[in-house]
């Protein structure tokens, strides 16, 4: 069995602490997966504001936000503006690449996509796209060729504006199967390689504790399916690493392998047309991008 493995980097402290703790985890394991970069300023503190909404709330007492991310991401860009990822930690970035891994991009600014994208004109979309794929270019030297919406959360006008980047792919949402997207009759070029599995964030405290996960997210994963498990460096790469290790562990002992996002793609396994809605799904915050007709705890929320 194979697992295509995502990796989200959204903040200062990921990049800095998570992304080499997972580099070397992975080193060990000899797997390669996908690393989405978020480069521009960490204003990922500003998520506080949404304190006020009962659900955000509840979720960050399941989780215990605080211990799990640290006050430094829980505050960042709140007094203060935040800084610019990719000048602070450009030589994390390129030892990623230069490990083997594929590097694509996250946002430019994370907070930023996830809170006014559906306020944002498609010009204006793509201009934080261009911010973003400026600065990692520079980065790495080469231009990046796949891309991640943060928290899954892309628009029909997000969309269109990606089409004008060269890459080779995209993971804006959730779904079941490699396809295309179809936006009001238009086949767009870009494949989507959807995440299947759930995060840590949507079944710690629900579906089961951090003693039973592993375990949990294990039996999820099916032969005859698309398997593809999105983490997060500040999440696994931190405070969840040991149980991350365990989880390698756990996995290679049943026989199952890791694989970038490209490489799944490579192996030319079918591609077809779907449609995306917007959706909810318990134990998020907020709508996500959902391939139709997907398979999993999701609610339609409307469609594009």
């Amino acid at each position: 069995m194979i697992i295509g493995l995502r990796v989200d980097v959204d903040t200062l402290r990921g990049t800095r602490i998570g992304v080499p703790n997972l580099l070397g985890l992975f080193a060990k394991h000899s797997i390669r997966a996908t690393f989405f970069f978020s480069v521009g300023p960490d204003n990922m503190g500003r998520h506080l504001r949404r304190l006020l909404r009962p659900m955000f709330l509840v979720k960050m007492f399941r989780t215990r936000a605080a211990s799990l991310y640290g006050w430094d991401i829980l505050l960042r860009g709140t007094l203060w503006p935040g800084p610019v990822i990719g000048k602070r930690c450009p030589g994390t970035i390129r030892e990623t690449a230069e490990a083997g891994h594929e590097v694509g991009l996250h946002a430019w600014d994370h907070h930023r996509w996830q809170t006014r994208l559906t306020r944002l004109s498609q010009q204006a979309t793509t201009g934080e796209i261009k911010k973003g794929y400026d600065l990692l270019t520079e980065i790495l030297g080469r231009k990046p060729d796949c891309f991640a919406a943060p928290a899954w959360q892309v628009t029909p006008e997000a969309l269109h504006a990606l089409e004008h980047f060269p890459f080779r792919f995209q993971s804006d949402c959730r779904g079941h199967s490699l396809f295309r997207p179809v936006i009001e009759g238009q086949r767009l070029t870009h494949v989507q390689v959807p995440t299947t599995l759930p995060t840590y964030d949507e079944l710690i405290g629900l579906k089961c504790t951090p003693a039973t996960y592993n375990e949990y997210l294990l039996n999820m994963i099916r032969p005859d399916r698309l398997n593809v498990l999105t983490i997060h460096a500040e999440v696994e790469g931190i405070g969840c690493l040991a149980l991350f290790r365990d989880f390698l562990d756990k996995a290679g002992k049943r026989g199952i392998a890791f694989e970038p996002l490209g490489d799944i793609l490579s192996h030319k396994l079918e591609i077809a047309e779907s449609d995306i809605h917007q959706a909810a799904v318990v134990g998020r915050d907020g709508w996500l991008a959902c391939q139709k007709e997907s398979v999993g705890p999701y609610k339609s929320a409307g469609t594009f």
